[in-house]
């Protein structure tokens, strides 16, 4: 039976990636930099060894990967390269209670803050690369195009911060989700929250 030819051609269609796999952290941290992530994620190691493992939290075979590179230095915080990695709650109640797991492990916050499009907490990892756990504030996209294109995004692009524990102390007595994540541009970030955010006032 014969091959029936391909006519297309690499120019006649928009072929995107059909799903963003992992991510690959080089570490001189190895045993912590797992410890962490299994922790904050939930993950489980799928196999190691070592100099790698792989870890994941869902049905991929591994979500991130943690390599043990011989010869690394710390990073100077100021250095370009990746920003962070985000991971997507499914709502406020799942949020808070990652919140308060990692709380009483003794993993905490450097910044909470509420976006606009998110409510989010940013943590370091032993290495000192930030992890964002938000959940989205917008049920569609086309309210999210609408913030966008409104007054508050306009006067405050970055976010107002928030207090984690009266987040979970409200969202515990039942103060409905909207009210808890509604975004109020008029309160303005304050400079230490800036300055958490991109690290620049921290230890390095």
């Amino acid at each position: 039976m014969s091959a029936e030819p391909r006519k297309e051609t690499s120019s006649q269609r928009r072929v995107a990636p059909a799903k963003f796999a992992h991510a690959v952290l080089r570490t001189n941290k190895f045993k912590a930099m797992i410890e962490f992530y299994t922790t904050v994620l939930e993950a489980e190691v799928v196999t190691s060894n070592d100099f790698i493992a792989f870890l994941t939290y869902d049905d991929e075979h591994h979500r991130i990967a943690i390599a043990a590179v011989p010869g690394l230095v710390d990073r100077d915080r100021r250095s370009v390269g990746l920003d962070h990695l985000a991971y997507t709650y499914a709502n406020l109640g799942d949020l808070v209670f990652t919140y308060e797991r990692l709380k009483t492990a003794g993993i905490m916050p450097v910044v909470t803050i509420n976006h606009g499009p998110t409510t989010s907490m940013y943590y370091r990892d032993p290495d000192g690369n930030r992890v964002e756990l938000q959940i989205d504030n917008f049920d569609s996209v086309e309210k999210l195009k609408g913030f966008f294109t409104g007054g508050d995004f306009k006067n405050n692009p970055i976010g107002v911060n928030f207090d984690a524990d009266e987040l979970a102390r409200k969202y515990h007595e039942g103060v409905p989700d909207a009210e808890l994540i509604k975004y109020d541009a008029s309160k303005g970030i304050d400079p230490n929250t800036l300055q958490r955010l991109t690290g620049f006032n921290e230890q390095q």
